[in-house]
């Protein structure tokens, strides 16, 4: 696959309700991405450490690691981007403060900092991002695609606008300029947020909810994906062909079976009717729905590479809307 045949985000921040899978599907994404000789970068933050089990490898620090072959030969490295490590990194870009820049550490002094100014933890850990999302290293972008499996849905939007206020903040100086061009990333098509759900009742409504709240900051919104879904179709079937089907097989069905199994199709029926309108809900909210299956058995390095097949012509070769 050609670098023209990808999306032009270089950012990609999937999000969702805590329990719809969304690392899983930040982690199928990063595989998807990693086509032949690209590489990608596949972050999380405030020390989650969810990624590491699903690709079965040790715990992720704050330098770069391979993780994982891509589907088609590429690479994906792993990272769990750190504040304190971020305003190392800052304060070494802007100050040059070096071997300081420990000592300062050492001494409690970053404590203090984003103790006294709350927002600038977010700050560093975005900023840290938007630098993996356009650092260059011979002549070429150190990553073709930065994928974050960021804070859920309740707070990505705090998440990736404290940028925004910090700027207005800070008007002059590195702060106010590093901010403010960490927030231009940020709400650019260089940017993507795709948010993740299940079919079930609240994780769908926060998830439009989310949808409203992304739009009104002006974030770019990717990917609505819809996870963890049955592949069944919903059939009309009755007491009599019941019946009948089992009577086909050479059992001798009794009133009390028929009924006790109408009655667990009736509600298999009506779970796969909601999927549907789930499914209806998000589309009407004009934004693709990308479906990923569920995948009985849990989701492992082998079910990582099946998202990620799934997600590749869904995510890859699929077109933003707006």
């Amino acid at each position: 696959m050609t670098a023209s045949a990808f999306p032009v985000p270089r950012l990609h921040i999937v999000t969702g309700k805590g329990g719809t899978g969304k690392t899983s599907v930040a982690a199928a994404l990063a595989l998807a991405l990693a086509g032949s000789g690209r590489r990608v970068l596949l972050a999380e933050v405030e020390g989650r450490q969810g990624i590491a089990p699903l690709f079965e490898a040790p715990s992720l620090g704050y330098e770069e690691r391979h993780l994982a072959a891509g589907l088609d030969g590429g690479e994906v490295f792993g990272q769990s981007v750190d504040a304190d490590e971020a305003l190392l990194d800052y304060l070494t870009m802007f100050y040059r403060l070096g071997s300081a820049g420990k000592a300062l550490q050492k001494f409690g002094a970053i404590d203090f900092a984003t103790t006294i100014a709350p927002g600038l933890r977010d700050i560093l850990l975005t900023g840290k991002l938007k630098e993996a999302a356009s650092r260059t290293e011979s002549g070429r972008m150190a990553y073709d695609a930065v994928v974050l499996d960021a804070p859920p849905t309740g707070r990505v939007v705090k998440f990736l606008n404290v940028t925004v206020e910090s700027g207005r903040l800070a008007k002059t100086g590195p702060i106010g300029k590093h901010s403010r061009s960490v927030a231009r990333m940020l709400h650019s098509s260089l940017t993507a947020v795709h948010v993740v759900t299940t079919p079930a009742a609240m994780p769908v409504q926060e998830t439009v909810d989310a949808y409203k709240e992304l739009m009104a900051a002006d974030l770019p919104v990717g990917q609505l994906v819809l996870n963890k879904v049955a592949g069944a179709k919903a059939v009309e079937v009755d007491a009599a062909q019941i019946m009948a089907g089992l009577e086909r097989v050479g059992l001798n069905p009794d009133d009390a079976m028929v009924s006790g199994l109408v009655e667990e199709y009736t509600a298999a029926r009506a779970e796969i009717e909601s999927v549907d309108a789930y499914r209806d809900r998000l589309e009407r909210l004009g934004r693709p729905v990308a479906e990923l299956p569920l995948l009985p058995e849990g989701v492992d390095l082998s079910g990582l590479y099946q998202l990620a097949r799934v997600l590749r012509p869904l995510i890859i070769g699929g077109r933003r809307n707006g």
